[in-house]
């Protein structure tokens, strides 16, 4: 499939009445060994997870390591990707270009919020630049109302979102992600206010679970920097049972 065709068959995957699940991946034999599933449909890239891998904290690892990175994921696999791209560093349409030039065909741009019209504009830059490149882009514009919005309370947290979601559709955005452990009232609310299959949601310890999500009219569910935690765990205790004098279990796989 060429990038168009990939990246018109992921934002089909956001319109379709089942919930797009992706199982956040960090690197390309994370990449694969998802995609061999025959329930993946699509991968997405957790940017705390890369950043994680080169030693950078969330949000602070250069843009050439990242496109250089998630441009390997893309071409290591046939499915659509779509990649954690942070806040789209200092120009979040040529971001978008590049990006499209490694291969990836959607993305999670944050807004930080950052001012309304500033956060808009940056929406509408994305969308243009990837109109230029002849990609229908898979944009899941992502609104920090919830998780950054401080004291407020949450009906004003939502309100926000609701707001900031709606303009990001209107300027041509595919979904809007709102972070957070939210409820079925939360998403409620996101939904009738932001549209229907337009909201992405995160599984984060005490979510609802995916089918719930779906139930509510969301579009997509992701987990972030959760599936490689999980990943490293596994790794941790394994050698702790190794240092043990365990012995590597039997039922290990070979997946890379």
């Amino acid at each position: 499939m060429t990038n168009a065709d990939k990246a018109r068959t992921l934002i089909d995957l956001y319109e379709a009445p089942e919930i797009l699940r992706v199982v956040n991946i960090w690197d390309v034999v994370s990449a694969k060994a998802v995609a061999t599933l025959p329930e993946t449909k699509a991968l997405a890239t957790a940017g705390h997870s890369i950043a994680a891998t080169f030693g950078y904290a969330d949000g602070q690892i250069p843009r050439d390591i990242m496109i250089d990175f998630v441009g390997r994921i893309a071409a290591a696999v046939d499915l659509p990707v779509t990649a954690d791209l942070d806040d789209g560093y200092a120009d979040a349409g040529e971001t978008t270009r590049l990006a499209i030039g490694v291969g990836v065909v959607g993305a999670n741009i944050e807004d930080r919020l950052a001012p309304f019209a500033e956060s808009v504009a940056k929406v509408e830059a994305i969308v243009k630049a990837a109109e230029a490149e002849g990609v229908p882009f898979a944009l899941n514009a992502r609104t920090d109302a919830v998780v950054r919005g401080g004291d407020k309370p949450l009906a004003d947290k939502l309100a926000d979102a609701v707001e900031r979601g709606r303009a990001f559709i209107d300027a041509g955005a595919t979904a809007v992600f709102v972070p957070g452990v939210l409820d079925a009232d939360a998403t409620r609310t996101l939904v009738e206010g932001i549209g229907h299959n337009r909201v992405s949601v995160i599984g984060l310890p005490g979510a609802l679970t995916a089918a719930e999500y779906e139930a509510l009219g969301a579009s997509r569910i992701s987990y972030g920097p959760l599936t490689q935690r999980v990943a490293l765990t596994a790794l941790q205790d394994l050698a702790t049972d190794l240092y043990a004098d365990g012995v590597i279990p039997e039922s290990t796989r070979a997946l890379n």
